[in-house]
């Protein structure tokens, strides 16, 4: 109810919305007169940002301060936050009404909070399942990544706060981002890796764009004429803020003649002191640095920044709205891939289950800008408990906690319940302590001084002490900071994130042996703004309790990564860890009824897995109300109908990209080292249908508790050049539930290397037993062109091409010719 309520709400404002963010003359000619009564040192420090997440302001002129936050996922930066479910699993709804509500909603959160601008969404596409950020993006398709993208900035711009659109462009890989070239061809950049940016500028009229961390085709995207002034300025005509990623400048007057307005965090570069040379040598001249306020100015003009107080506060930090919308995502995006037998939904004989696994109490995400603080969680066996009360269910994972005292495993030097506190007026743990303070928790959020005589930023801490295990088995530590932190079992380094950065998570297990006494050093420094700090522990034994499950009627087993192995700055494995494989086997040893859940920002390899589950659920990371969901599926309150939006392959070595992930052009002399996109536009299913390979899961799979069938297929070319295509879709089982019909585009004969098919319109249809419903997708000339290398711009070619419509990218029902001349 609450989110068809908010689905009313936005007809009424996207229209209005979307007039206040154009630039029109008039705002234009308010800037210009704006920037000319700033002075030249005022707009010097204007286009570096300042105090980690603002735009200064210019009280004086009445130039407001901006803030943005973090958030593809949810509103992060000293605050917690509705955790929504991951960029992928919002694509994963193929529903661009849902995607809008996502938006909007989180755009409800940020004028909680007075923020002004959300660093999201990030449009990446996932050109392999090793990248990092993989879980923030919306898949390899971009005409889906384009569709899930524009929705979602036009819902949150709705709400009056300005989008983010990210990473311009090419920032396919985490591993060594900062230096590595993306070298991509032309027609690769336009069909590709631009679509979703170019869209979000032409359609959703985005007000900021944010850089990448890496060059493209050598040259970083913070002073890529090519990429900033020739196709975002001049072709698509952005009037909007082009910033930097943080830290992600390279150098002055690169930056300043290429078309960078706004230097983030601060101006490393682009501050008075280094400008100042510049205008003095003539190398950069004050109408550049004009035309930069200008930019910035007139789009928060456009925004209404200048004209209104942007927190609102007749809406709640903690809004109900807002979990509705999280859990209504999370239920459109978990894709049941495997259902043998229909082990799923739950029968009425299932009454007894066993949920096992590292995700079974908890909620995983990913890390990095990602990672967002939430007030409550609803995991996977708390939702199993609430779905139905007749199910009986014992839960086999380790209970994490930050108390310390728990069971009696932590002790400071004197032996007493708990870890000795230390801290420092440094960041460096260097000289005296200042004071310390026995804990009986980490458990911190300063937003002030720790103690007195510690200053409220740039201090550190050291907590010691022994730790003793009640158990043989694994101990289970989890910390998550920001900034800095690394924890020592016996002085070895077994946790370490040490390094600037907002709040991030890590875990890692130790083999221990009950009543054995190890030392604990726990390190953590704060560089600035507030500080978080929190660790939690557990002790189990890694025997899995034979009899309690082969007794039970489903073993439900909760198994893939979270943020301390998939996010920001890193890449992450293929394969899901040794110990998770190793459980699953014997568990599906000892109860044949076995159902694996899996957690993950992209694909994994499942064939350690398939043979052995009876039913396999991707919940990617779904949010704070992702256990609710899956529950909600596996005992048949709700049929899943998400959709992959990527391919998963059989083996690694399937993927289009994998003799071209990472450096693989040797680094010459001193330019940087090199990833050749050697696959060209053959990404995902793309590659896959040229190669003749067999995904495991194909683009567009998804099971459901039901069945659909296809019909009546008919064409009709306009006038204007548009061709609609028209089909039925008749639930032919016995549940109600919701179809994703794709449909693809071929060309029969071209000029250039074409794929196979490519997406180019898809509708979700809700149908309950029996019903039959017509859809109807318009083809716009788009939707038969290819970016021409000579021309560049986008043709189409006379000839004849095949529409086709299906279930995913290998299940096509219908299909039929049509001339395009």
């Amino acid at each position: 109810m609450i989110v068809r309520k908010i689905f009313s709400l936005l007809s009424l404002v996207l229209s209005c919305a979307a007039m206040g963010q154009t630039i029109t003359p008039e705002i234009e000619k308010r800037a210009v007169e704006l920037v000319a009564q700033m002075t030249l040192e005022e707009k010097l420090a204007y286009i570096g940002g300042y105090n980690g997440f603002f735009i200064r302001p210019i009280p004086r002129l009445g130039i407001p301060e901006i803030r943005m936050a973090d958030g593809p996922q949810g509103v992060r930066n000293d605050t917690h936050s509705t955790m929504y479910p991951c960029g992928i699993a919002a694509a994963a709804t193929w529903n661009r009404e849902l995607a809008r509500t996502y938006g909007h909603s989180l755009g409800q959160d940020a004028r909680a909070r007075g923020v002004h601008i959300m660093l999201g969404p990030g449009v990446n596409i996932y050109r392999s399942p090793l990248c990092g950020r993989n879980y923030e993006y919306y898949g390899e398709d971009p005409f889906l990544t384009s569709e899930t993208a524009v929705a979602y900035i036009e819902g949150m711009q709705a709400a009056g706060v300005m989008a983010t659109i990210k990473h311009f462009c090419g920032n396919n890989q985490e591993w060594n981002r900062h230096n590595v070239s993306s070298d991509i061809d032309e027609r690769t950049l336009h069909e590709i890796y631009l679509p979703a940016f170019r869209k979000a500028v032409q359609k959703a009229r985005v007000g900021a764009v944010m850089s990448s961390y890496n060059p493209v085709n050598s040259i970083h995207t913070t002073e890529s004429r090519e990429l900033i002034i020739g196709v975002l300025r001049e072709k698509w005509n952005f009037k909007g803020i082009y910033m930097s990623d943080w830290t992600a400048t390279y150098s002055t007057v690169g930056a300043a003649n290429n078309g960078l307005d706004l230097e983030m965090s601060w101006g490393q570069f682009m501050n008075p002191d280094k400008l100042r040379v510049a205008l003095a040598t003539g190398t950069v001249t004050e109408e550049t640095i004009d035309e930069k306020c200008r930019h910035i100015v007139q789009t928060l003009i456009a925004f209404g920044f200048f004209d209104r107080e942007q927190r609102d506060w007749s809406i709640p930090e903690k809004n109900p709205v807002s979990s509705e919308t999280a859990l209504a995502v999370a239920r459109e995006a978990v894709v049941l891939l495997k259902n043998d037998g229909d082990m799923l939904p739950f029968s009425r004989k299932i009454r007894n289950v066993v949920v096992m696994g590292p995700n079974a109490t908890n909620i995983p995400t990913g890390g990095g800008s990602g990672f967002v603080m939430p007030f409550e969680t609803v995991s996977v066996a708390e939702g199993i408990r609430n779905a139905d009360k007749r199910i009986r269910m014992k839960v086999l994972a380790p209970e994490l906690s930050v108390d310390l005292t728990a069971r009696g495993c932590f002790f400071t030097p004197d032996g007493k319940p708990g870890l000795r506190g230390e801290f420092f007026a440094n960041p460096k743990l260097e000289g005296n302590a200042v004071g310390t303070v026995d804990a009986t928790a980490i458990d911190f959020f300063w937003q002030n001084a720790p103690m007195e005589g510690v200053p409220a930023t740039q201090f550190s801490a050291r907590w010691t002490g022994t730790f003793i295990p009640s158990v043989t088995g694994q101990a289970v530590f989890q910390i998550s900071g920001d900034d800095g932190y690394r924890l020592y079992i016996d002085d070895r380094e077994i946790i370490a994130d040490w390094y600037d950065h907002f709040i991030t998570m890590k875990r890692a297990s130790v083999d221990v042996e009950a009543g054995k006494s190890y030392k604990v050093r726990l390190e953590y420094y704060n560089a600035w703004d507030s500080g978080t700090l929190r660790m939690c522990s557990a002790c189990h034994s890694p025997i899995l309790p034979q009899q309690e499950i082969e007794s039970a009627d489903a073993v439900i087993y909760c198994a893939g990564f979270d943020s301390s192995t998939e996010g920001e700055n890193c890449d992450r494995p293929f394969s899901l860890p040794q110990q998770q494989l190793k459980e699953i086997a014997e568990a599906a040893m000892l109860n044949p009824n076995l159902i694996v859940v899996v957690n993950a920002g992209g694909g994994v390899d499942f064939t350690p897995i398939v043979d052995k589950a009876r039913a396999v659920l991707m919940a990617w990371y779904p949010g704070q109300e992702g256990g609710r969901a899956i529950a909600e599926i596996l005992t048949g309150r709700i049929n899943p109908s998400g959709r992959l939006p990527i391919t998963v392959e059989r083996r690694a070595e399937d993927n289009p990209t994998f003799d071209s992930y990472r450096a693989n052009v040797a680094q010459v002399y001193n330019s940087p080292l090199r990833v050749s996109y050697d696959e060209g536009v053959f990404v995902g299913y793309r590659g896959y249908d040229r190669a003749g390979t067999e995904p495991m899961y194909p683009f567009g799979y998804g099971l459901s508790y039901t069945t659909f069938d296809y019909a009546n297929l008919k064409m009709e070319r306009l006038d204007d050049g548009n061709v609609v295509v028209s089909f039925e879709v008749t639930n032919t089982g016995r549940f109600a539930g919701s179809e994703v019909a794709q449909l693809y585009v071929g060309d029969e004969v071209a000029s250039v290397p074409r794929p196979e098919k490519e997406l180019k319109g898809y509708e979700k249809v809700r149908l309950e037993p029996g019903e039959t419903k017509s859809v109807e997708i318009r083809l716009s000339p788009d939707a038969f062109a290819f970016y021409d290398m000579n021309r560049h711009d986008f043709v189409v070619e006379p000839g004849d091409f095949t529409i086709s419509v299906g279930a995913s990218s290998r299940d096509i029902r219908l299909s039929e010719k049509i001339r395009i001349d």
